[in-house]
């Protein structure tokens, strides 16, 4: 699998750390159509805006793409336009495998506020100075994934790749959920993951949701 990488920051660079056969591209090496159909599948980490740039000469390489890109609106007319390619995009804000096990869990706490008439949910999330979206994506899916009201707040301090909590709590218990990211390659080697899933199986045409991809997999 020959993957073309847009962009080589921290986590873009672990990809590169973790699948030899990748080729950057940046402003030192710009993507082309003809280029980008040398390759099997692309992989973006890019700030949204960079990232949204990229999309019309994507489409028309019809590459498949991995996508973490964050702090955008995708465009509202993407899907159809893949599914007219019949090309399959993956998207997230978070790609780590354990995050996808993490969503369950998160499910399951919802039900707490069932059993109790004075509980209150809250989300903190922590990550580094130069993290521009606040809360992050992650914080957002966390709160839909739990279905109720819930407190979100977010911290941006030093060089923290990736924290999450969920707390419920009653006057009378707390249950705290967390999730960190010890390390930015768990991020790389999802987005690798959904790569291979991209090659290897034939996954619906359009924009698809890592989360949904991952369930399929695990058959849950």
């Amino acid at each position: 699998m020959k993957i073309a990488l847009l962009g080589a920051g921290k986590t873009g660079g672990e990809v590169k750390n973790l699948h030899e056969n990748t080729i950057v591209f940046d402003t030192k090496n710009p993507p082309t159509i003809e280029n980008l159909k040398e390759c099997d599948v692309a992989i973006s980490f890019l700030p949204g805006d960079a990232f949204l740039s990229y999309i019309d000469i994507l489409l028309k390489a019809e590459i498949p793409v991995v996508s973490g890109s964050t702090g955008m609106d995708w465009p509202t007319d993407l899907d159809a336009r893949l599914k007219e390619k019949k090309l399959s995009w993956i998207k997230s804000h978070n790609f780590s495998l354990g995050m996808n096990v993490v969503r369950l869990m998160i499910q399951k706490m919802s039900l707490l506020a069932n059993l109790f008439d004075d509980g209150t949910f809250n989300i903190h999330d922590i990550h580094h100075v130069h993290k521009k979206d606040a809360p992050s994506g992650t914080a957002l899916s966390w709160k839909e994934w739990l279905g109720k009201d819930c407190e979100i707040t977010a911290e941006r301090k030093g060089d923290v790749v990736g924290y999450h909590h969920l707390i419920f709590e009653s006057n009378e218990e707390k249950v705290t959920l967390v999730h960190e990211a010890k390390n930015r390659a768990i991020f790389a080697r999802g987005a690798i993951f959904g790569a291979n899933m991209l090659i290897e199986n034939q996954l619906m045409p359009g924009l698809l949701d890592f989360n949904t991809v991952i369930k399929d997999y695990l058959k849950i």
